[in-house]
Parts: C-alpha cells; structure tokens; sequence
C-alpha cells in the first residue's frame, strides 16, 4: 500500500527507477521538495541529474517507483495525461532554448500564456515585463536565428517564469552563459522564484551555482548521496 507525501511536499518520489536502454540511470531515488524551496540537485555529468528532472517534471514516465505531484500520483498517469500536467502546472528551462524559430521573443514568452487560455493584452504584457527582467527586452521583436545563444537562453526562462507555474525544473539552465551571466540569469531565476512562491528544481555540475539554492543533494550514478556543499552560503528559507 502507498504512503501518502507529506503535505509541505509539492513534488515527493519514493524507489524511482528509470533506465535508458536498459542502462541504469536512476537507481531507487526517494525525494521531496517542499512548497516553495529553491533546491539544487548537483552531480558530475552523466549522474542522473537530467533524468531525474525529467521523472519529477512528467517528461518521462519511471519504470518503478512513485512521483507525486501535490497529492495526486504521476506515475499512474499516461501519454496525455503528463502532458497536461506539463503544459499546465510545471515551467521547464534546459541546456538548450528550444524556442519555436518562426515566432519572435516575445511571442515565444507568451505562447504558454495563451495556450492556457490568457488573453493577448495580459500575455504580451507579461512577456514583455519578463524579459525585461531578463534584460532582453530591445530583442523582443527579433527571432531566435538573429539572436545569440545567451540571448536564447535567457529568454526560455523568461518563457518558463512568464505563466508563473507552481513548480520550475531547470536543467543546466546556465550551461551556455559565461560565469557573470550565469549569476545573474541565476539570480532572477531564484528571486523570481521566491518572490512568486515558486518552487524551483534545480540541476547543474557546477557547485558554485549552489549557493543560489536553500537546499541542495547531491546524484552519482543514479544514486543520492550525502547533501551538496555544506558550506554553501545560507540563504533565507522562503516563508511559506
């Protein structure tokens, strides 16, 4: 019979297996973000880190294992129903933009917004307010093939933060910045996140990027060890 997560977890998984063609990625992962926590999950490249993100975010489906979001299961949901899940309660940013080529910045801001049902005025002015933000607004009106990757970058986490999710899993989301972009795209990302009451899940290599995080765990070939960088700056847990 299932525990039930507790219920200060937004996301909570319990004995997550995956593999990818028949190779192990995650071996029995148990873990739980509480509403509102910014916390990082660090590991040396090839770890896990992704597919982890990738379980807890409905992107993939475990092979064993459990992924609640809120109360409600996710590893009993199908094809359609994760998709839902995705389109209308998780933001993703990854190492890579992905953003639709023939739509300008702006509009690849508030394509969520509309297809969630927003109207054109709230949707663009949220998607010019994020970028800006994101200190990208001059290239609102560009498409992606004029624009540089860091300027791409910056603006799949505009789109990410634009529809205010309850949950925001970012993996590797500073992997095409130099170090002072990173901070800073870092720095939004976890302020906005705060601010708005967000919960960020966060994946990266790098420990320096863990300061930025309440909590942090560290993933070696699939597997949780002890947590990250003690020694990490303390950082002021979101009230709640």
């Amino acid at each position: 019979m299932s525990a039930a997560p507790p219920d200060n977890d937004v996301v909570w998984a319990r004995g997550i297996v995956k593999s990818h063609y028949g190779t192990p990625a995650l071996r029995g992962i148990s873990i739980g973000v509480r509403d509102g926590e910014v916390l990082a999950v660090t590991g040396p490249r090839g770890s896990g880190k992704s597919t982890l993100l990738g379980c807890l975010s409905a992107q993939l489906a475990v092979d064993e294992g459990e992924v609640w979001f809120n109360s409600s299961p996710v590893h009993t949901l199908g094809r359609a129903g994760r998709e839902r899940l995705r389109r209308d309660r998780f933001g993703f940013v990854g190492s890579e933009p992905h953003l639709v080529p023939e739509l300008t910045a702006r509009e690849n801001v508030a394509l969520p917004l509309l297809l969630a049902g927003a109207g054109n005025k709230a949707a663009y002015t949220a998607a010019d307010e994020w970028l800006e933000r994101l200190d990208v607004g001059d290239v609102a009106r560009q498409r992606p093939d004029r624009l540089v990757q860091s300027q791409c970058q910056r603006i799949a986490v505009a789109r990410a933060l634009a529809p205010l999710p309850p949950v925001v899993f970012a993996d590797d989301p500073t992997a095409p910045l130099h170090r002072e972009a990173a901070d800073q795209v870092l720095r939004i990302l976890t302020s906005a996140a705060r601010s708005h009451q967000l919960t960020l899940v966060l994946a990266t290599h790098d420990p320096e990027l863990v300061r930025f995080a309440d909590r942090s765990v560290a993933l070696v070939d699939g597997r949780l060890t002890a947590p990250a960088a003690e020694d990490a700056e303390p950082l002021t847990t979101p009230s709640r």
